[in-house]
């Protein structure tokens, strides 16, 4: 039995997870009647079990997120990153610059007099991202469903109507797919995806250390694949350790002192005392690119439109990149008296995004094959783009811009302006 429908909404956002809930506060910002669907219930998405990654906030990023009103919470739990330490080589350890070794260093220093002093990111746990997210959305009043599935996503006249697994009807103009790789809606608008899996495995972890980090990411490439150490407030830092997806889940499934064994095997005498907090976590890599980010009266953002490699530590940024173009093209239509989720409004959204995304998930892609290849003229090849860009102070500096995200045709949020 169909339940009757509910009042309109001016957007339906399917996915209430990190990408989703920034979507309903931006959204709410610029006026407009948001509701959230999930088909996890909220409570859980806040446990500490829930997700063990940190993110690397681009400083333009955490711009955004003061404009949402979600700096002030983040603070305490953000670390800066004003180093970013890569090394290439073929012996596990992390040295500062192992001897063996390509190495690459990147510093916030250099690029100060135009971000300000901001350093080239933040280290936040997704944990406390998802807690300050929970907190100003009740504060802003957002309805949220939770738990509850979208079953069915059916385009009419003017309007979209979803369909939950209760037989509950909402519509609006415009429906937004935030619920990652598996969108359905995605699928419910015809729009297939391009990738492939790269059988290799995330291993996430959380370390306490003997001592200071100094805030300075490391990022250390094996034949096998990278190996991150990211700082974290507290004298800690997150752990990002590629294996395959075999070797991932036994690394997850094993006692402490094996684990620990295995750890400082990849740390050398790099760090003292290290000690694993909490649970380990695995994550399988693929990549995952949708055809089209638009279909009619319907946007994709995040994960749904395209599920990145972590090595440049990118994914998030990329989903609210696409938050800030999309509320911006939103809200500008409703200024305009234009139909949000026209085909000519969604367009504008689109071609904001879409070069950007397409071209930063081919990079990651062609980084990881570069970086994890053995093969001796290959591995002369990077290491001597390595020796060159260390060398130039205007590529290091050019890179540090675009992974700060602020080159390019930037959204107001992501120059820290309210919509």
């Amino acid at each position: 039995m169909i339940a009757s429908a509910s009042p309109s909404y001016d957007v339906i956002i399917v996915g209430a997870g990190l990408t989703g809930g920034a979507l309903a506060l931006a959204a709410a910002q610029g006026g407009l009647r948001v509701v959230l669907i999930d088909p996890q219930p909220f409570d859980v998405q806040l446990a500490p079990t829930f997700d063990g990654r940190s993110t690397a906030i681009a400083f333009s990023t955490f711009r955004m997120l003061d404009a949402l009103g979600l700096g002030e919470a983040l603070r305490p739990h953000a670390c800066r990153m004003d180093r970013i330490l890569v090394t290439d080589g073929r012996r596990p350890g992390a040295a500062t610059p192992p001897p063996h070794s390509a190495w690459l260093r990147f510093d916030a220093d250099e690029i100060g007099e135009r971000t300000g002093g901001e350093p080239l990111g933040y280290m936040v746990e997704n944990r406390r991202i998802r807690v300050a997210l929970a907190q100003k959305l009740s504060e802003v009043g957002i309805e949220i469903r939770a738990p509850a599935t979208a079953v069915d996503v059916a385009v009419g006249a003017g309007r979209a109507t979803v369909t939950l697994s209760d037989g509950t009807q909402l519509t609006a103009p415009l429906v937004v797919g935030a619920e990652g790789r598996g969108s359905r809606v995605r699928a419910a608008a015809g729009i297939e995806t391009l990738g492939w899996s790269y059988g290799q495995s995330g291993v996430v972890a959380t370390v306490g250390l003997g001592r200071d980090h100094g805030n300075v990411a490391h990022e250390h490439f094996l034949p096998g694949g990278p190996f991150a150490i990211l700082p974290l407030t507290e004298q800690r830092a997150s752990l990002v350790w590629t294996e395959t997806t075999r070797r991932g889940e036994a690394l997850r499934d094993a006692s402490d002192a094996a684990f620990h064994a295995h750890l400082m095997r990849r740390f050398g005498d790099f760090l003292e005392d290290v000690t694993v907090q909490g649970p380990r976590f695995v994550y399988p890599l693929s990549l995952s690119l949708a055809e089209r980010m638009t279909a009619p009266r319907i946007a994709l953002i995040g994960d749904a439109a395209h599920a990145v490699h972590p090595v440049a530590g990118q994914g998030l940024n990329m989903g609210l990149k696409d938050v800030a173009a999309l509320t911006e093209v939103l809200t500008d239509a409703v200024r305009l008296g234009e139909d949000i989720g026209s085909e000519i409004v969604l367009d504008r959204y689109a071609r904001w995004r879409r070069f950007d995304n397409t071209v930063l998930a081919a990079g990651f892609d062609g980084f990881v094959r570069l970086f994890s290849s053995d093969i001796p003229p290959v591995r002369l090849a990077r290491d001597l783009g390595m020796a060159v860009v260390n060398r130039v102070p205007a590529l290091r500096r050019a890179f540090m811009q675009e992974a700060g995200g602020a080159s390019g045709d930037l959204p107001r949020l992501l120059r820290g302006e309210a919509l």
